[in-house]
C-alpha cells in the first residue's frame, strides 16, 4: 500500500468517525468536503522548528517570502546545517525578515540540534506527545503550538488538537454557534470525543473561516 494511499484510508476513518459525534460535526465534513491535510514526513525537527518560527504571527506571504531569502543566503544547500546558522551575521538573518527574538529562537534551534536537545527524526519519532512537547518547550521562545505543529505537519501525528490556537478556537465557535471563544480547557474538552483523530479534527476547524455562511465575531 503507497504511503497516499494509506493515508487516505487513515482520513476516511477519521471523517467516519467526526461525523458520528453530532449533527454539527457531521455538516461541518459535508460543507468543507474530503480532508486534504499532508504531513511533510521528509524534514527533520530541526528544520520543521525552524520553519514554524518563521511563520508564528505573520501571514502565510510574508513567512513563505523570509523562508526564501533564508534558504537563499545557503544556496545550494537545500536547508542550512546548525553550524551554519550559528556562524551566520546577525545583520544577515535580520535583513531575511526575522526579528531579534526569532532570530535568538532560531540560534537556540541550532543549537538544541547539535547538542541533541532537539531530536532527529529517528529518535523523535519514537518518542510520545507529551515527552516531545516538555522537551521542545525547553529551547528559548518555542511553546506548546509549535511544537504540535512539529507533530502534525512534521511527525503526521494524527491526535494533536492545539487547543491555543486562534484559528481551531474560532472554528469551534463557530460550529457550535457560541457567543464567545472558548477557553483553552473548553477546546481541550471539546477535542476528547474526537480522539484519536484531533489532528484530523482541527484540520476541519481551520476550514471553517473559509466556509459559506462563516460570520466573524463582532
Amino acid at each position: 500500500m503507497t504511503d497516499t494511499k494509506a493515508q487516505a484510508e487513515s482520513h476516511q476513518f477519521a471523517i467516519d468517525h467526526l461525523s458520528l459525534i453530532d449533527e454539527d460535526w457531521a455538516r461541518l465534513i459535508e460543507l468543507a468536503g474530503p480532508c486534504t491535510h499532508r504531513s511533510q514526513p521528509a524534514r527533520e525537527p530541526y528544520e520543521a522548528l525552524i520553519r514554524a518560527v518563521a511563520y508564528q504571527q505573520l501571514h502565510a506571504r510574508a513567512a513563505d517570502a523570509i523562508i526564501a531569502r533564508f534558504l537563499g543566503m545557503y544556496s545550494p544547500c537545500r536547508f542550512p546545517h546548525p553550524d551554519q546558522i550559528l556562524t551566520t551575521e546577525f545583520d544577515d538573518l535580520r535583513a531575511c525578515g526575522f526579528s531579534a527574538r526569532k532570530i535568538d529562537t532560531i540560534c537556540g534551534i541550532a543549537k538544541g540540534a547539535l547538542s541533541g536537545l532537539v531530536p532527529a527524526r529517528d529518535i523523535a519519532n519514537g518518542m510520545s506527545d507529551d515527552e516531545l512537547i516538555a522537551r521542545l518547550t525547553e529551547l528559548p521562545g518555542i511553546g506548546r503550538w509549535t511544537v504540535e505543529m512539529l507533530l502534525i505537519y512534521t511527525l503526521g501525528r494524527l491526535d494533536v488538537m492545539p487547543a491555543d490556537d486562534f484559528g481551531i478556537r474560532e472554528g469551534y465557535r463557530f460550529l457550535k454557534s457560541l457567543d464567545t471563544l472558548p477557553s483553552r480547557r473548553e477546546m481541550e474538552n471539546a477535542g476528547l470525543p474526537c480522539r484519536p483523530y484531533r489532528t484530523i479534527a482541527a484540520w476541519y476547524l481551520w476550514q471553517v473561516s473559509a466556509l459559506p455562511g462563516y460570520k466573524k465575531r463582532k
